[in-house]
């Protein structure tokens, strides 16, 4: 999907797990945020449509991100936007709701808390709508909604939600204010949680969607090509700090099975993390998108989304 990280590639070797993807060089939005770039009402506007489609694709694939926020936002070179990081996404089939306390707490939607507290009827797909609620707004003021961090005690939340007043700016235009009230609604029935709902909002009455969709619509803030978007000394840090090089593995999967088989297992306290590992290893899926598309274009199979309109539904 246009507006998704695709992984091309996945492996694995007796140690690691491997996958690739393609390269984006714009940079997260969180760093851009931390650059103190000023983002317009356009250029959040034109997130927001892209990644209404992207939540759109998912929810026809019966998927939650449950982890939409400027980290997990990823920007091309022209400065379209992309989702990425599906740690913690979950499926839920037709009449099925999730339940577990799963997200980063500044941009998780009051239902999950709630459901984590009250045992209720779980969640669904509303709650990364709320997220991109969060997001978009800080985009545009600099800082969240709510001033929640990741040690806030779950009960606190849930009685801030329904005693703290979200405030908007009086510099926004009223159409945006009102998208985003909508999508910031506490209860989920009355939230903004599909692509026809915000296509139906006077704010984003004017989108040529195809245009969206076929990335026709120049973002209005890009990249300067000639810098690096990510902070070198942190990727310094991290390859400084790398106590496994990959040209030590041979040697160091050697010692580590003659350190397993001289070891009684059933007395280790990392048994149940092993199994863990284990069955991911084992559940592990190889994957070339390469022979998948060439698979599917001999069976006549298509591997582009639907076609949106220009109209809500």
């Amino acid at each position: 999907h246009t507006w998704l990280w695709p992984c091309r590639y996945s492996f694995q070797d007796e140690e690691d797990m491997f996958m690739v993807v393609d390269l984006l060089l714009g940079g997260d939005l969180r760093y851009h945020l931390q650059q103190n770039v000023q983002f317009t009402e356009e250029t959040v506007k034109l997130y927001i449509c892209e990644m209404a489609l992207a939540l759109d694709y998912l929810r026809s694939q019966h998927i939650i991100h449950r982890d939409v926020k400027p980290d997990n936002i990823l920007l091309d070179e022209q400065g379209h936007a992309h989702l990425t990081d599906f740690n913690i996404a979950t499926i839920i089939r037709d009449g099925e709701r999730a339940t577990a306390l799963a997200g980063t707490k500044p941009y998780m939607a009051p239902e999950i808390f709630h459901s984590f507290l009250s045992g209720g009827t779980g969640y669904s797909f509303e709650v990364d709508w709320w997220s991109l609620g969060i997001m978009a707004y800080e985009l545009l003021r600099g800082w969240r909604p709510y001033d929640i961090h990741s040690n806030n005690p779950v009960e606190s939340l849930v009685q801030l939600f329904s005693t703290v007043s979200v405030q908007y700016s009086s510099a926004w235009s009223k159409e945006m204010v009102a998208l985003l009230r909508k999508l910031l609604t506490v209860n989920p029935e009355h939230r903004f949680c599909c692509l026809a709902d915000v296509q139906a909002s006077t704010y984003l009455s004017d989108v040529a969607w195809s245009d969206v969709c076929h990335k026709r619509l120049e973002p209005g803030f890009v990249p300067n090509k000639g810098r690096l978007h990510c902070d070198p000394t942190f990727e310094l840090e991290e390859m400084i700090l790398e106590s496994r090089p990959l040209h030590k593995k041979k040697k160091r999967l050697a010692k580590n099975k003659s350190r397993d088989n001289s070891k009684d297992s059933s007395q280790s306290e990392n048994d149940y993390l092993q199994e863990c590992l284990e069955a991911i290893q084992q559940d592990f899926v190889i994957f070339n998108r390469e022979k998948l598309k060439r698979g599917q274009e001999q069976t006549g199979e298509s591997t582009s989304p639907p076609e949106t309109t220009d109209e809500a539904e």
